[in-house]
């Protein structure tokens, strides 16, 4: 059995890693393979990325404590304070961000706009 995920594509891997939580969907938006709970987005794959949505205190802390997290700028558009995007050398990587992407879908899902 070959267990090299090198082969395997960055979405196929983050698939795995998202869809397998409660309520989350896929779909591709403005070219962007994009994560959704309650029809709404709160992760995606940009360049060489994902960005996250989360409550704005928490992405300014993480810009300001991690070296791989950067302001979300799909296409070179600035987004809301509350979009970050985390940078992995490898998409296995992003495993460890599990607990972020989990605050992120609670933070969307209790959204109410």
């Amino acid at each position: 059995m070959n267990t090299d995920t090198s082969k395997t594509s960055p979405k196929a891997q983050i698939d795995a890693l998202l869809l397998k939580l409660p309520g989350v969907s896929a779909r591709k938006i403005s070219g962007l393979d994009a994560y959704f709970v309650k029809d709404k987005m709160f992760a995606c794959i940009s360049g060489q990325g994902v960005g996250l949505r989360l409550p704005a205190t928490t992405a300014t802390e993480l810009q300001f404590s991690r070296a791989n997290v950067v302001a979300f700028q799909p296409g070179g558009m600035a987004t809301s304070r509350e979009w970050i995007q985390i940078n992995r050398a490898e998409v296995a990587e992003y495993a460890l961000d599990l607990e972020l992407f989990k605050a992120a879908l609670a933070f969307v899902a209790g959204a109410t706009r």
